[in-house]
C-alpha cells in the first residue's frame, strides 16, 4: 500500500479558498462536508452524512475523503450518475478509479502544484505528496473549468 492509500488520522482537510476564488461559481450542493457546514464552500445547502446514499440537487461540489485504495470510486459513481457538478480527487493517474473516471468526465483540470489543504482550525497543512485533479460533470462544469484553466491548471474537454 503507497503512503497516500494509508489512512490518516483524520479526514477533515478542507479545499484551499484560492481554489473556489478562482472557479468564481457558488454551488448549490456541497456533498461532502464536514458536520459543522462547509468551511469556505461558496454553496446554498451541505451534506454532512450519508452523501452516498442521500438525494444530491442541482450543481455539486464534491471534495469526498480520499480514504484507502479505491475508497473514491462509489463516491466518482455517484458524481458521474448525477452528472452536474465539479468533483476534486488526488491526481493519481496510474490508479483504475482516476482512469475510470477521465473516461467518464466531461472534462478534467490537473491544478497546478500541490495545493496546501486546511485543517479544520483554518490553519494550513503541510504540501500533500501528490496534485489533484478537478473533474467536470455537465456542460456547466466544463465551462467552468475551461475557462478557469489559466488561473488553476491545464484542460482537458474529451472529445465528444
Amino acid at each position: 500500500m503507497s503512503a497516500w492509500e494509508a489512512p490518516g488520522a483524520t479526514d477533515d482537510w478542507y479545499t484551499p479558498k484560492y481554489i473556489f476564488d478562482a472557479l468564481g461559481v457558488a454551488f448549490d450542493l456541497d456533498v461532502a462536508a464536514p458536520l459543522e457546514g462547509p468551511q469556505h464552500v461558496p454553496c446554498k445547502g451541505w451534506i454532512s452524512s450519508d452523501s452516498l446514499t442521500a438525494q444530491w440537487q442541482g450543481f455539486v461540489w464534491m471534495n469526498p475523503p480520499f480514504g484507502g485504495r479505491n475508497g473514491l470510486s462509489p463516491w466518482l459513481d455517484k458524481f458521474f450518475l448525477h452528472g452536474n457538478g465539479i468533483a476534486l480527487t488526488p491526481d493519481r493517474t496510474s490508479a483504475p478509479w482516476w482512469q475510470d473516471a477521465a473516461k467518464r468526465a466531461k472534462g478534467m483540470m490537473l491544478v497546478l502544484g500541490k495545493p496546501k489543504f486546511e485543517r479544520p482550525d483554518g490553519s494550513v497543512g503541510k504540501s500533500p505528496g501528490h496534485g489533484i485533479t478537478l473533474w467536470a460533470a455537465g456542460r456547466r462544469a466544463d465551462l467552468i473549468l475551461s475557462k478557469r484553466a489559466s488561473a488553476l491548471g491545464s484542460y482537458w474537454r474529451k472529445v465528444p
